[in-house]
């Protein structure tokens, strides 16, 4: 780092990352990213709503105990109850911080919190203060702030600096705002809050025009000093500024911006896979500096001025990003510590001997099956095998699918449900379709399929597919994920871990869906 200033990334894939309906995350698959974006050298990560659920407490606290490098944070609404909960969650936590927040737009105080002003800014001063009593590390945002009262804004601001507040974050909660008039905000706000240099000026900006990373590099250019972002934008209706856009705009502009991060960025590629295998959204293509695309040239004149000089096409390295990086080609021929050697380089520990030698076994099952396997089918190793354990009430025991020129397609399908073991035979479209229709014989789960995906997880005809399978049923709403080199299989077990997901009891969900702030 030279002498410009420190940009803070705050990253929030664990919190409003996972409130993208679908996108729910177990435990383990949260701690699993929190040790990647640990590694990439993320400030701050936010791993989640405490108050949401058990399971959500659960995993902030797991996350809390396992990052040591990272600040990790939990958000609370401006009420005891929920500070007292992150509190709680965070307190073996190396370096936390408590993210406190209440709506200061006329809508959400009229409409949502039936209160006036004076009110509202009574309890956010409340809340900061109760806060400090768990951490010195507060920070607050006034929800909705595109769209609230700018005097309003600065008079909350310096009441919630005065009471401890050290990041006053700006959020464009709806995403209404354009680059100009939220970088005039932002420096409107640090002119005239007369406290403002005792806090950090943050920004957290939803995608709905397409504008969040815009809006927040307009306002970092005006003064704001943290971003909260997600990998590969996930997050409420259309996402968050994406970390790596932000990231990488900031790094490949320095002759621009007066700031820097200090993101390791040569992990963003794993990242991104790591992020979107989980949740089981994949990333498209033309996607900036993680989509397929973003490195590749059809275009002849183009191909040759790469050929002839880099820079004339690509503004960026492929390698800078983790595009052909950290990658360590396995086969049927590699031995238990070269397995072991590699998953604990990609931060994917086991707590036995017995696990590992499991998760083993399905590697070179799956070695048999295709030549080479790379970091990608690892994870996906990893995260199928989770989904596998995750919940035991129904289990893929066996599959025939039939597909001929001519006949209808059909599938036989054995499954254990709730410890009976059912075969039963369909008819379909086609043998996925086929697939789905035994299953549902079986489980009766009255579930509507919103979306069924397929992904090659590496290039070659031998690739794993991913699947994803988002069900709703009662406007509860899950996705599925499974893998195989077998297409018509890991379609089987996406719709597998979906139903599993979807008929558990509630209060083994692992968040309130629809109850998520949208900060």
């Amino acid at each position: 780092m030279n002498s410009k200033e420190k940009l803070i990334i705050f990253d929030t894939t664990l919190r409003d990352g996972e409130q993208s309906p679908g996108a729910s995350m177990t435990r383990d698959e949260k701690v699993r990213i929190a040790r990647m974006l640990e590694r990439m050298r993320v400030d701050v990560i936010e791993a989640g709503f405490p108050i949401a659920s058990t399971g959500d407490f659960d995993a902030v606290q797991a996350v809390a105990r396992a990052v040591r490098d990272s600040t990790v944070c939990g958000l609370a609404r401006a009420l005891k109850n929920d500070i007292d909960r992150v509190g709680e969650a965070l307190k073996d936590a190396a370096s936390a911080r408590i993210h406190t927040f209440i709506a200061t737009s006329p809508i959400h105080m009229q409409m949502k919190l039936r209160m006036t002003p004076e009110q509202v800014l009574e309890q956010a001063v409340d809340a900061v203060r109760h806060a400090r009593q768990y951490t010195d590390d507060v920070e607050f945002s006034p929800e909705d702030a595109g769209r609230s009262d700018v005097d309003f804004l600065c008079q909350i601001i310096e009441a919630v600096i005065n009471a401890g507040a050290r990041t006053v974050n700006i959020p464009d909660t709806v995403g209404y705002n354009i680059p100009q008039q939220f970088g005039d905000l932002i420096r409107n706000l640090i002119e005239r809050v007369p406290n403002s240099d005792q806090a950090v000026f943050s920004v957290h900006c939803h995608n709905d025009l397409g504008l969040a990373v815009a809006n927040s590099l307009a306002a970092v250019m005006c003064g704001a000093r943290q971003v909260e972002c997600t990998i590969n934008g996930l997050g409420e209706r259309a996402g968050n500024a994406a970390l790596e856009e932000t990231v990488m705009t900031v790094r490949t502009r320095q002759d621009v911006f007066p700031c820097e991060t200090g993101i390791d960025t040569t992990l963003i590629v794993p990242a991104s896979r790591l992020v979107a295998g989980i949740t089981g959204f994949a990333v498209q293509p033309n996607k900036a500096i993680v989509g397929a695309n973003a490195f590749a040239h059809e275009s002849g004149i183009h191909q040759d001025g790469v050929l002839k000089s880099r820079e004339t096409y690509e503004i960026m390295r492929a390698q800078d990003v983790g595009w052909n990086a950290n990658r360590m080609v396995l086969g049927k021929h590699s031995g238990r510590n070269a397995f072991r050697t590699r998953l604990k380089e990609l931060d994917i520990e086991f707590d036995s001997e017995n696990e590992l030698n499991e998760a083993f076994t399905r590697f070179k099952d799956l070695a048999d099956k295709k030549h080479e396997i790379y970091d990608e089918d690892l994870q996906a190793l990893v995260t199928d095998a989770g989904l596998a354990a995750e919940n035991e009430r129904i289990k893929l025991v066996a599959l025939k699918a039939c597909s001929e020129t001519g006949e209808k397609p059909q599938a036989e399908v054995k499954l254990w449900f709730d410890g009976q073991e059912t075969q039963v035979m369909a008819i379909g479209s086609g043998p996925v379709d086929a697939t789905f229709r035994a299953i549902d014989s079986i489980i009766k789960s009255e579930t509507e399929l919103q979306l069924y995906s397929v992904n090659a997880i590496t290039s070659g005809t031998d690739s794993q597919g991913e699947v994803t399978v988002r069900l709703e049923r009662a406007g509860h709403i899950v996705n599925g994920q499974g893998a195989d080199t077998d297409i018509v299989i890991a379609s089987a077990k996406a719709y597998i871990n979906a139903l599993n997901k979807i008929i558990e009891p509630a209060d083994r969900a692992h968040t309130l869906r629809g109850t998520g702030p949208q900060v």
